[in-house]
């Protein structure tokens, strides 16, 4: 933990970062917060949850985590795995039958459907947390959409049979493509358990680590402390839009549906930094933490995400020219980052431009969370890095 001084000095200068941004129309909100393994060091909120409203945002605004809520699905995954209940490298069709013959498309057909081949070897649960089992997005992969309106598939498929119809962009283990996957990761964790998502996380992550406002559906107290989404305009400006997350009947999806509060998400990172356990709460083994943050991919190396929703997103690369890795979960830098995140660190975000990092040699986790589209959106990207190198200032 920072000392005393140190704090305010902290304080004091992320502050006028944080504030200058909402000044200048970067975020219509925002709320940051940094941490160690000792507790929380800097925590603050400005702008407003509406620019329709005059609610101020603060660290009791709940958010849609989005994405944010892949890394909390692969813990509950390496959960089972510590039980014996899920492997790392065997067929994930033990689990979900219907990925048992994953296919590649190689074409597709004048009608829309795929040109299909068998894949060369099983789907896993590692290449699962890892994006490298052959899955894509529609929303940064043009063929997605198309093909999977001709085989008449949802978004995110659901059961075996859905499952089975799931091409590939390619063999599994052999490239690294963002995608679904921890969707089904989620869906595994489910067959497994014998539990709903939900009720898994509520009972052996959220709950234990004191996460209470954490969860896929809103309670009425929650959804009255939720900040709205704004879309960025042509002119630079935000403007609220309608975008519902977090209605009573949502889906629990691992791949991004958790609402919460950045306490709640520091609580989480906290945890990862003491090795899997917080305030006597024990959710992983410390063997199983490292596992999670080491190289997981091999020579493979992860990408930036190239849009084809603009609306949705710009395009995204938090490390241009820099060799990515993936551990089982989360991006890691292999170099320094500008901002002074050390080789090593752990990172994602998600889509309403919500972001976190871990940068297990300096011992620090910091969450910034704002609402607003498209992700990556370059005024929100450029207030990360100025508040990430205003933490490390701090603890230099």
């Amino acid at each position: 933990m920072l000392n005393t001084a140190a704090t305010a000095r902290c304080s004091r200068e992320i502050d006028d970062v944080l504030r200058e941004a909402v000044a200048r129309g970067a975020v219509a909100g925002v709320v940051a917060l940094a941490g160690d393994a000792n507790g929380t060091f800097y925590e603050a909120g400005f702008g407003r949850r509406d620019l329709a409203a005059e609610t101020a945002m603060d660290p009791a605004s709940v958010v849609w985590f989005a994405s944010m809520t892949k890394i909390i699905t692969s813990v509950a995954a390496m959960q089972l795995v510590e039980r014996g209940l899920l492997s790392l490298d065997g067929p994930i069709a033990d689990i979900l039958p219907g990925l048992a013959n994953p296919q590649v498309m190689i074409g597709t057909q004048a009608d829309g459907q795929p040109i299909l081949r068998p894949a060369r070897g099983p789907i896993t649960l590692r290449q699962l947390l890892t994006h490298t089992a052959g899955f894509g997005y529609d929303l940064w992969n043009e063929e997605i959409a198309p093909v999977f309106k001709a085989l008449g598939l949802p978004r995110v498929p659901d059961t075996a049979a859905q499952h089975a119809r799931i091409p590939l962009l390619f063999d599994p283990g052999t490239q690294w493509n963002y995608s679904i996957a921890t969707d089904l990761v989620g869906q595994a964790v489910a067959a497994a358990s014998g539990m709903g998502l939900a009720a898994y996380l509520d009972s052996h992550i959220l709950g234990p680590l004191g996460m209470t406002d954490c969860g896929f559906v809103m309670a009425p107290d929650q959804a009255a402390r939720k900040a709205r989404i704004h879309a960025r305009q042509p002119d630079g400006s935000l403007a609220p839009i309608e975008f519902v997350t977090g209605a009573p009947d949502a889906p629990a999806r691992g791949g991004g549906g958790l609402h919460g509060t950045g306490r709640d998400y520091m609580r989480f990172l906290r945890m990862m930094l003491n090795g899997g356990s917080l305030d006597g709460a024990a959710i992983l083994r410390p063997e199983a933490v490292a596992e999670m943050c080491r190289n997981q991919i091999g020579t493979v190396n992860g990408k930036g995400l190239r849009s084809v929703a603009p609306a949705s997103s710009a395009d995204a690369d938090f490390f241009p020219g820099m060799v990515q890795k993936w551990g089982l979960g989360f991006l890691i830098n292999t170099e320094r980052s500008a901002a002074g995140r050390s080789p090593g660190g752990l990172c994602w975000a998600g889509l309403g431009n919500t972001y976190y990092w871990i940068d297990p040699v300096r011992g620090v986790a910091g969450v910034l969370l704002t609402q607003s589209l498209p992700f990556a959106d370059p005024k929100v990207l450029d207030l990360l890095w100025a508040f990430e190198r205003a933490v490390y200032a701090a603890m230099d």
